[in-house]
């Protein structure tokens, strides 16, 4: 069993159980020319009640004292479309995590043509590289080799690594970027920060709220399927966090005076979820995690939570579940479903809260 999950898990909890049918057309494609003009449903976690508003309104959900927690990782654009050297045939490596130096774990499609020793070149030779070895799940160890500054190359060769349930071209890099990205790292975006614009944010911040940003870059696992149909057997993917000592004392102090700590996105919860001591303190500090958070977790910091709609069967619907209850998520999923809200990273938000507290 998970060491972060408390023993109050059932022995056994199943992969289907958190399946629900999506039609297609749901699924976003574009994001929205506002930002703040998503939809946002907002779910009572205590009663399973939900209402319907507009994202701009979260201000109503929020008073002063409260703490907002934001991921402020920037995703890189790590999709590089390129060729083999020889032979001319097409290659795309997808940049996971640097290693060290100009050395990079990456996906590379098509992998069984890239053994260790290929050659790859990328924008007609501007940026190359070789295949140094395969390790864990069959990604690649890659070596680039390249003049000038890598950032540089790779935001003028580079493309967005956008899920694959989006099949529109993204027009402008930027709309797959929350307003307050900073720290280079991520391959996904932490999506339910890309409905706050910098305006929205002034107004929250000068209710009285405390703006807390911590730092988690977000891997290609938050995309591979749960494979296990006994969720105790899935083995959670690895990611980096930082948390600095200004927002480990600002969301501290806010739990102290009594006010509630809200996480945009799943990652925020997972960072300070895995930041914190048995207390519920959280910790300033940096490291991996792998906390898996599914029903039965008994949460250490978070009051509430901002976030999108998943994938069926994904871990995020599951943590999702472990705050206010598979029951009256799924049935909040079926009322968002019949009210015709956009799902997945350019869809609409929601609101877990409890509303009478």
């Amino acid at each position: 069993m998970n060491k972060d999950t408390e023993n109050t898990t059932p022995k056994q909890l199943l992969k289907s159980d958190f399946y629900f049918e999506l039609p297609e057309e749901l699924i976003a494609q574009d994001p929205l020319e506002d930002r703040s003009c998503s939809r946002l449903l907002v779910l009572d976690k205590q009663t399973g009640a939900v209402e319907h508003h507009a994202f701009k309104e979260i201000t109503n959900f929020l008073r002063p004292g409260d703490c907002l927690v934001l991921n402020n990782t920037k995703v890189i654009p790590a999709r590089l479309l390129g060729e083999r050297e020889g032979t001319g045939a097409h290659v795309e490596v997808l940049l996971l995590k640097r290693q060290g130096g100009n050395v990079w774990e990456t996906l590379v499609k098509p992998g069984k043509k890239c053994r260790p020793g290929t050659r790859l070149s990328f924008g007609g030779g501007v940026l190359k590289a070789e295949v140094l070895e395969t390790v864990e799940e069959g990604n690649r160890l890659i070596r680039f080799e390249y003049e000038g500054i890598f950032e540089e190359i790779l935001d003028r060769l580079g493309e967005m690594p956008l899920p694959p349930y989006i099949t529109h071209k993204l027009q402008d890099k930027n709309r797959y970027q929350t307003v307050y990205a900073k720290y280079e790292g991520s391959a996904a975006a932490p999506t339910a920060g890309l409905h706050f614009t910098k305006e929205l944010l002034e107004r929250i911040s000068d209710m009285g709220v405390e703006l807390a940003y911590v730092t988690l870059h977000v891997g290609l696992g938050t995309f591979r399927p749960v494979k296990e149909e006994n969720l105790l057997d899935h083995h959670m993917h690895s990611e980096y966090y930082e948390v600095t000592k200004e927002a480990a004392s600002s969301i501290n102090l806010t739990k102290e005076r009594g006010g509630r700590v809200f996480c945009v996105g799943t990652t925020g919860c997972r960072t300070v979820e895995s930041a914190s001591d048995e207390s519920g303190r959280v910790v300033a500090g940096c490291g991996n995690t792998d906390i898996f958070i599914y029903p039965g977790y008994r949460f250490k910091v978070l009051d509430a939570l901002i976030t999108n709609f998943h994938l069926p069967e994904s871990t995020l619907v599951m943590l999702v579940s472990a705050l206010a209850g598979r029951e009256k998520v799924l049935a909040a999923y079926e009322e968002a479903i019949r009210e015709k809200y956009r799902f997945f990273s350019f869809g609409d938000a929601m609101l877990i809260v409890d509303l009478q507290e």
